[in-house]
């Protein structure tokens, strides 16, 4: 690791302690063995080896990031089946996804690049990343589990809050099939009523029915959109008749 003496930024060269204290702030945790942490930045572009850069702890890192975004998804989703679940923590665990919260804490700054990639005017999205990975790996090794699954849990929240604010709002017919075929064993169908506006900008009544029961109808500017609101508004009216005391 002796070419990891001082690296350079837009302000020019930083101090290799200066660097990974800075890198420090930036997740909120200080490691024991900063060993660890040169180890989780070094890419293999700078690296002796390969067994010398971060792609080990990337791999382990990955592992432990799938299992606790598992774990928080199951806690916060007692009714979604396997599938939904997985669906959601795919998109969590993505590349873009791991590229976009490396970015907003501006881990990337601090990675070891070789000087090839140093020349580019961005960061490949494969090893900004990634990076967050090694540095999840680092973590757990240098502090345990609690550590990693705090940090993970407070630097992807966002992004599981949007991603499933999204499945709410884009799953409705799915959420509506479950709830109809395990309290009436029946399947819902839409049925267009009404569309009206020019061809270039229409906009479509659509309602949903179960067992001959219509819902109440929703708008949409297509019919896709419609059958989703439609299908909010009926889970909306079986709630809230489930919730009334007298039925």
């Amino acid at each position: 690791m002796g070419t990891l003496k001082a690296i350079s930024n837009r302000d020019g060269p930083i101090k290799l302690e200066d660097q990974l204290e800075q890198c420090e702030e930036a997740m909120g945790y200080r490691f024991q063995d900063r060993e660890i942490l040169k180890r989780s930045l070094t890419h293999a572009s700078v690296a002796k080896n390969r067994l010398a850069s971060n792609e080990r702890l990337e791999f382990l890192g990955d592992a432990i990031l799938g299992a606790v975004i598992s774990d928080i998804l199951y806690d916060r989703n007692p009714d979604a089946e396997e599938g939904e679940l997985t669906r959601i923590k795919s998109i969590i665990v993505s590349r873009a996804t791991c590229a976009s919260v490396t970015s907003e804490l501006g881990l990337h700054e601090y990675l070891f690049l070789g000087k090839g990639l140093l020349t580019h005017e961005e960061i490949p999205m494969s090893i900004v990343a990634a990076v967050i990975e090694s540095l999840i790996a680092g973590m757990y090794l240098d502090g345990g589990w609690k550590e990693a699954f705090e940090f993970i849990e407070k630097s992807f929240t966002p992004e599981i809050d949007r991603v499933m604010d999204q499945s709410e709002h884009e799953n409705y017919k799915s959420l509506l099939q479950q709830i109809t075929q395990k309290r009436l064993g029946e399947t819902p169908v839409y049925r267009l009523l009404d569309e009206k506006g020019p061809d270039h900008c229409k906009c479509f009544e659509v309602t949903a029915v179960i067992a001959s029961r219509k819902y109440p109808s929703a708008w949409g500017p297509t019919k896709k959109e419609a059958e989703q609101q439609a299908a909010k508004m009926a889970i909306d009216l079986i709630n809230a008749e489930s919730d009334d005391p007298e039925e």
